[in-house]
């Protein structure tokens, strides 16, 4: 029987907001998720270009005379040359490695039609990640960004970190009114992806969680750039009314503003829209495969510990 925490934990998120507390709480549920783990189905997502999991980094610490049995690969040849005697380099590997999170609360994620928005969703799996990050004993940072700032929060290997992440995506999460709608876009996906090649720290695991409004020839430019160098991996959070159109009949829709009725019963009209849909996502899943990234795609009504532990669980 399982747990009321592991209960509330495997449960999809509610609600057009996020609640505080509900992120602090994924803490518990997060401790079964070991996020250096690459598990067959996150490989097969990434395609065959994706890379060995670099997991932390190594910082060079001594020369000393070589052993025999030590790898011929880390002889320091200067070295050798200089004294005339075999030296090799001796590496010792971090303890920590940055966990960078990206969490999207533009307007484009502010719509759901089962359980939750996919706002709240990208806060929920981005508060799990965060959690799982610090619990593997690694530093956690990110950006938390909407269609007009967003806020960088340092990699640190501490319970404030995590908790500053998690204020900051509920802070933006809450920004998120009818109010918000028709002001200016100032930022875009690749003013985001920029700010990211800046912060990434070679060796870093990055967690994209966002819709990709906006994606193009230059995101992919840049999201190359990133992964070269990094273990990139995109969440993909997206809700069934935008891959499949309502049962047969007529509904009506706002935007705050105006309003209007939609007949969704012309098969031709169903059968663009759910194509519209696939081709899109099929679209990010070869750019993004070409690179070794994978692409996850998680829905408003399913759990997100149930689908990071499907791809990052502990064995």
């Amino acid at each position: 029987m399982q747990s009321k925490t592991a209960a509330k934990g495997l449960a999809p998120g509610s609600g057009a907001y996020s609640e505080i507390e509900d992120l602090i709480a994924l803490r518990h549920a997060a401790k079964d998720l070991k996020l250096s783990i690459q598990r067959r189905a996150l490989s097969a997502l990434a395609g065959p270009n994706r890379a060995n999991f670099r997991g932390r980094g190594i910082d060079f610490e001594e020369v000393r005379l070589y052993q025999p049995g030590d790898d011929i690969r880390s002889i320091d040849w200067r070295v050798t040359a200089r004294s005339g005697k075999p030296h090799t380099k001796l590496f010792r590997e971090e303890r920590e490695r940055p966990t960078l999170l990206m969490i999207d609360q533009r307007v484009s994620m502010f719509f759901g039609s089962q359980c939750c928005f996919k706002s709240v969703l990208a806060a929920r799996l981005g508060a799990l990640l965060a959690w799982a990050a610090l619990s593997n004993g690694d530093r956690v940072g990110g950006l938390v960004f909407n269609d007009q700032q967003h806020q960088e929060v340092r990699p640190r290997r501490s319970r404030n970190a995590v908790l500053q992440l998690i204020s900051q995506s509920h802070h933006y999460n809450h920004l998120l009114k009818k109010e918000q709608l028709d002001t200016d876009i100032t930022l875009n996906l690749n003013d985001i992806a920029t700010d990211l090649l800046r912060i990434a720290k070679p060796g870093s695991a990055i967690f994209f969680i966002s819709d990709l409004k906006g994606f193009d020839e230059e995101t992919e430019k840049l999201f190359f750039h990133i992964s070269r160098h990094n273990d990139m991996t995109v969440l993909f959070p997206y809700d069934e009314l935008e891959n499949k159109l309502p049962a047969r009949g007529y509904y009506n829709f706002s935007n705050g503003q105006r309003r209007f009725r939609l007949f969704t019963g012309d098969k031709q009209l169903r059968q663009r829209y759910e194509q519209h849909f696939s081709d899109r996502y099929q679209h990010l899943q070869d750019r993004l495969g070409r690179q070794g990234i994978a692409l996850i795609p998680v829905a408003t009504h399913d759990s997100p510990l149930a689908t990071l532990q499907h791809y990052f669980g502990r064995r």
